[in-house]
């Protein structure tokens, strides 16, 4: 007769190993953790309470609650009352504490208390990744990827939203008072008045969220962004991929290693816009990985004259295309990119091959620009196709010659965008699937970093016991 597979009855006696040590294998990645935090200078690196106190009750050290929360982030487990349900039930926590059962809130304080320490923690093992030869090749790929924050969308007020809110509003107070006259004109009844009544109290409740709207809107005005969120202060409405949608959250931004995907840097911001972060990201990159040259990999969203000058001018060279933007291409007429500069001569050809000559220079939007054209457009028999004006004209900025080596390591690899894509999207689906929700449990951007910094340390950490395995790892660590 056919049986299922039985367990052992509760009451049977059992012998289990003598020591914590036995349950833990010599392959578990928690061997890794308590050594990567046990060689840390904790003190030098800033921790609060790295040594004792000479009066009042013992602390925990902070090299306990360290590795709780680098356990928690590499096993999705970020929540500080998790936390402490797993250090009292959890055999790989008892052994990375010593049994040690720290409540919630000393958890969560030490995450509070600590960002700038736990920051450093996760550049050293970036560090520790460049000494092992793991970037053997001075390459990254820049993206970013926005994170929601701890704020409802309806607790966030930008322009468009209040005024939207308020129309909705000002509608239903002329619906329910249009109710209200129809009301009127009825024979009383008992219906007639409870109506009259609800009617009445819905107008007021209107009344009561226009008048906090207009105190919103007056702390709005006086925010220097024009928008205000009021369960984290520090949280900003963004766009995202999405044709209509948007995320209240945090942009954050990554430098990804072209060989091995890992996090060389990052940096979280609640500005939206990629546009201004691509010399920023970059040099920490530079800087983190020691090099003299960088290249990096970027998409159009961080096209920017000035930040691609600025990543030339400290050795970073930058592949990216240029968004399509001009109006002449999009109406049918030829586009700049139609004409070809001949710098010996500094002409431009036209598609009618007339040279397009300087005239003259002058300073627009901040940027110093030289002007050319030809007054042979009139005649021209392309003219249709080129410009309704009497002239053509062309713009080129000081520093075109840095951006025409931006288009030219592009034409001369176009693979390099597909390369961008599977480099550094693949980070950021990793640590969104092991955040769950995809969201920030902390509020103000200062603690956010401290989060994405434990989030990027776990990710790294999981990623070179993948590559070289754990007990190579363990004995770099040591050296």
């Amino acid at each position: 007769m056919k049986r299922f597979i039985e367990g052992t009855g509760r009451g049977q006696g059992t012998l289990f190993p003598e020591s914590l040590e036995d349950w833990i294998g010599e392959d578990n990645p928690v061997r890794v953790i308590d050594v990567f935090v046990d060689e840390l200078d904790l003190s030098g690196l800033g921790f609060t309470r790295a040594e004792p106190e000479a009066t009042g009750r013992p602390g925990y050290h902070p090299s306990v609650l360290l590795k709780v929360y680098i356990y928690g982030y590499l096993n999705r487990i970020q929540s500080s009352r998790r936390l402490e349900r797993e250090a009292g039930r959890n055999v790989e926590v008892m052994w990375l504490t010593g049994r040690l059962v720290p409540d919630h809130k000393t958890i969560a304080d030490f995450r509070k208390d600590n960002g700038a320490a736990i920051r450093k923690v996760c550049s050293q093992f970036v560090a520790l990744c460049r000494q092992l030869g793991l970037f053997a090749a001075a390459a990254v790929a820049v993206d970013g990827s926005k994170f929601k924050a701890v704020n409802n969308r309806d607790r966030n007020f930008t322009k468009a939203k209040m005024q939207r809110r308020m129309e909705q509003i000002e509608k239903s107070v002329a619906r329910y008072l249009d109710q209200l006259d129809s009301a009127d004109r009825q024979e009383p009844s008992e219906a007639r008045a409870t109506k009259t009544a609800r009617l009445s109290e819905k107008i007021a409740k209107l009344k009561e969220e226009m008048q906090r709207l207009e105190g919103l809107e007056a702390e709005r005005l006086a925010a220097p962004e024009q928008q205000i969120s009021l369960t984290d202060p520090d949280s900003r409405s963004m766009a995202t991929s999405g044709r209509g949608s948007g995320v209240v959250g945090y942009n954050v931004q990554t430098a990804v290693d072209s060989e091995h995907h890992l996090i060389v840097a990052h940096e979280v911001t609640n500005v939206g816009s990629d546009r201004s972060q691509l010399a920023k990201i970059s040099s920490q990159a530079k800087a983190a990985l020691e090099v003299e040259k960088l290249a990096v990999v970027a998409d159009r969203g961080y096209f920017n004259s000035v930040e691609i000058l600025a990543c030339d001018q400290a050795g970073i060279t930058v592949t990216l295309p240029k968004p399509m933007t001009s109006t002449a291409k999009a109406r049918g007429r030829f586009g700049k990119q139609d004409f070809r500069y001949l710098a010996d001569e500094d002409v431009y050809i036209c598609p009618a091959d007339e040279r397009l000559r300087y005239h003259f220079t002058r300073e627009e939007g901040g940027l110093v620009l030289r002007r050319y054209w030809t007054r042979a457009c009139l005649t021209c028999a392309l003219k249709e196709q080129c410009t309704p004006s009497t002239e053509r004209r062309i713009s080129r900025w000081e520093h075109e010659d840095v951006l025409e080596a931006v288009q030219r390591r592009l034409d001369e690899n176009p693979e390099a965008m597909r390369q961008r894509r599977e480099t550094v999207e693949h980070p950021f689906g990793t640590i969104k699937s092991w955040m769950g929700a995809t969201h920030f449990l902390m509020r103000r951007l200062k603690n956010v970093r401290t989060e994405m910094a434990l989030n990027v340390l776990a990710y790294n950490l999981r990623r070179v016991m993948n590559i070289i395995g754990i007990r190579p790892l363990m004995a770099a660590i040591r050296a």
